[in-house]
């Protein structure tokens, strides 16, 4: 874990003084855990939801509010400030800040697309199969979210057929039972991060 957080530090920085990291993946397959830890292997990163600025009508029609909210204001080196979506009360919240830290998170299914990539210092796809992570999610979320779900499948899968994350991803997050292996991604340059397939015990990263 203090090893992948000292490496994502020492990139140079991807938007104005921040390296702003992507943790993509389909929906259910642990992004948010996996970005809360490393935000703490990284001493108290902030980390971005992308559940936050989607909303039930435009569930990946988010990229202009990102770019104001939270793109802009980071790559001037001023502090972001967003509006965060009430999923239960569908309406949009009063702001909140994002700080241009060192390295921020952001997480959520998008995170890699094609409009936010050039911004990245470094992209993140959690490795499960879609039908595994849309079965743990739908039985994370339980019965009452069915219906969001079944939209929500196929509207994934629409997004990642038109604007795929995986194929650009410079590390691999795989998840087993001993904890995280961290492995290069497709999209890596090579010789860039060859070394990251080392692991520790439990919720161990690299």
């Amino acid at each position: 874990m203090h090893d992948l957080a000292a490496r994502l530090r020492g990139l140079p920085p991807s938007l104005g003084p921040v390296r702003l990291i992507g943790v993509d993946g389909h929906a259910g397959s642990g992004k948010s855990t996996f970005a809360a830890r490393l935000a703490h292997a990284l001493g108290g990163a902030p980390v971005f939801h992308l559940d936050d600025i989607a909303s039930h009508e435009r569930l990946f029609a988010w990229t202009g509010r990102l770019t104001a909210q939270v793109i802009e204001p980071l790559g001037r080196g001023e502090s972001a400030s967003y509006t965060p979506y009430d999923w239960r009360a569908r309406v949009f919240g009063a702001p909140c800040p994002l700080p241009p830290a060192p390295v921020v998170l952001v997480e959520g299914v998008g995170a890699g697309r094609r409009a936010l990539r050039p911004h990245l210092a470094r992209l993140l796809w959690m490795e499960l199969p879609p039908t595994e992570a849309w079965r743990r999610g739908r039985l994370r979320d339980g019965p009452e979210q069915r219906e969001f779900w079944d939209g929500w499948v196929a509207a994934e899968r629409a997004h990642f057929a038109a604007d795929p994350s995986r194929p650009h991803a410079d590390l691999l997050v795989l998840r087993d039972q001993e904890g995280y292996e961290v492995l290069p991604g497709p999209g890596a340059a090579p010789a860039t991060d060859r070394n990251v397939t080392e692991r520790e015990g439990p919720s161990a990263m690299w």
